[in-house]
């Protein structure tokens, strides 16, 4: 039986780029590189043509770029692309207009090959998104107003990966200020934690930070683990605080640094009933065995369902063992939150 392929349209103004690309993608065996693009109209005509299952795609274009190409794709050919750019607010730009993921530029420092093989595990990821479902989540949504207790030792500790960028700014944006404190776990390389934090304060009525060790962690805010650092909380003499731990190659949990299970973990360790676990879209089994441990510590859990994910593996394999106390769309996500509190 012959192995299915995943085919790739690689779209890059830069020549060198899309030759390199090409070829280094295209030694895998389940990768095969239909088509080439240097600007977004050979791009379109190519996916009417050779109906890509992925694309990889950069942000700088002439003519037009991709997040303005991306905006007028998605509601016509709903493909799964992974966003190429340079360190910038445009990566969160091309995710809400559609993108399933994001890999950073090479640099003249950067090892190619890692790049790569980076860029690789994301199309294979990409390559079983359900992209449809981020036009039908699309709506205009207002921050719930609504009087909570001020419950200052609870805590909310919510875990993403692939597609969770859109689905943590969906929860975050509508929660009222009065909320206990949340800390999170989203799956991205250091540089982009800080300016998604910055992203997600700008538009919420909460306080949102990407954690700096010793962080309290307070009513009404938000701490986003660095990426590359690991991020667990600790609960002491009526302070609930974060402590952060650089990650290295030996230090990665299910392949990841941070990881949602160590910060799930953690969770469970030190405030067992007092807490709410999240877990919500994304690859693999990252969080899983941590929010089971939460629920088994007495901490009310939620799991995001199938058909609004993204991409339904985090949130699958916690279900599956029983992690998953309630399971939600993403839009029911934020009631579902207040409820506990009521």
């Amino acid at each position: 039986m012959e192995k299915k392929t995943i085919k790739v349209l690689v779209v890059d103004d830069s020549l060198v780029f899309r030759e390199v690309f090409s070829k280094k993608l295209s030694e895998d065996p389940y990768i095969e590189v239909i088509g080439k693009a240097g600007d977004v109209f050979e791009a379109r005509d190519m996916i009417i043509n050779f109906r890509p299952d992925v694309v990889t795609l950069d942000v700088e274009m002439p003519k037009m770029n991709g997040i303005e190409f991306l905006k007028r794709l998605m509601p016509q050919y709903p493909l799964p692309v992974i966003v190429v750019s340079a360190v910038s607010n445009k990566v969160f730009d091309a995710l809400n207009a559609g993108a399933v993921d994001f890999v950073t530029k090479p640099g003249m420092d950067t090892n190619i090959d890692n790049f790569i093989k980076e860029l690789i595990i994301k199309i294979k990821i990409a390559a079983t998104a359900k992209v449809d479902n981020y036009r039908r989540l699309i709506k205009k949504t207002k921050a719930i107003s609504k009087d909570i207790r001020n419950l200052s030792d609870r805590i909310i500790a919510m875990g993403a990966s692939t597609g969770g960028t859109n689905a943590l700014f969906d929860i975050i944006k509508v929660l009222p200020k009065d909320i206990p404190g949340i800390v999170i776990v989203q799956h991205m390389p250091p540089v982009f934690t800080k300016l998604y934090a910055e992203r997600l304060n700008e538009h919420s009525l909460l306080e949102v930070k990407e954690a700096v060790n010793g962080d309290e962690v307070l009513p009404g805010h938000v701490i986003i683990a660095p990426g590359g650092y690991h991020m667990r909380v600790k609960k002491a003499n009526n302070k609930l605080s974060v402590i952060i731990e650089k990650g290295t190659e030996f230090n990665k949990v299910n392949g990841h640094c941070p990881s949602v299970d160590v910060l799930f973990h953690s969770v469970a360790q030190q405030f067992g009933d007092k807490a709410v676990g999240i877990i919500l879209t994304g690859m693999g089994k990252d969080g899983a065995d941590g929010l089971l441990q939460m629920r088994r510590a007495g901490a009310q859990t939620m799991g995001q369902d199938e058909e609004s994910s993204i991409v339904y593996g985090m949130p699958k394999v916690a279900f599956d063992i029983g992690a998953v106390e309630k399971q939600l769309p993403l839009q029911k996500i934020p009631a579902g939150i207040l409820e506990i509190f009521e």
